[in-house]
C-alpha cells in the first residue's frame, strides 16, 4: 500500500470513528461502482448519508473540503444512485463531507452535513 492510501485509509478510519461516536452507523466502506467511489456509507435517523472524506496536512492551497471536485461530486452521486437502487433504499437521502486537518498536536474534524446535492 504506497503512502498516500495508507493516509487516505487512515483518515477515513477516522471518519468513521468521528461519525459512531456522534451515533452514525457505518453501513459500507470504500464502496465502488464502476470507477467511482464513495468513501463512507452511514445511517442515523432514517437518514442514509454518502459521506467524502478529505484529509490534508496543511491550509497552504485552501482547507480539506474544498478538494471535493465538481466531478467527484458527479461520480459520488452517480455511485449512489446505483447503491439506492440495488439496495431498494426509499428512504431520506443526503451527501456529507468530512474534512479532517491533520497536525503533529491534533487532528481537526469537520462535519459538514448535506453538503451538496
Amino acid at each position: 500500500m504506497t503512502e498516500k492510501n495508507k493516509k487516505g485509509k487512515d483518515g477515513e478510519e477516522e471518519a468513521a470513528s468521528f461519525l459512531t461516536s456522534k451515533g452514525y452507523s457505518v453501513v459500507e466502506t470504500n464502496f465502488r461502482y464502476q470507477h467511482c467511489e464513495i468513501d463512507l456509507v452511514v445511517k442515523k435517523n432514517g437518514w442514509l448519508i454518502f459521506v467524502e472524506v478529505k484529509m490534508r496536512t496543511g491550509t497552504a492551497f485552501g482547507p480539506p473540503e474544498i478538494f471535493v471536485t465538481r466531478q467527484q461530486r458527479r461520480n459520488i452521486r452517480w455511485a449512489a444512485r446505483h447503491y439506492l437502487f440495488s439496495k431498494g433504499w426509499q428512504g431520506n437521502v443526503r451527501f456529507d463531507v468530512i474534512a479532517i486537518l491533520r497536525s503533529d498536536l491534533n487532528n481537526e474534524i469537520t462535519h459538514f452535513e448535506d453538503a451538496f446535492h
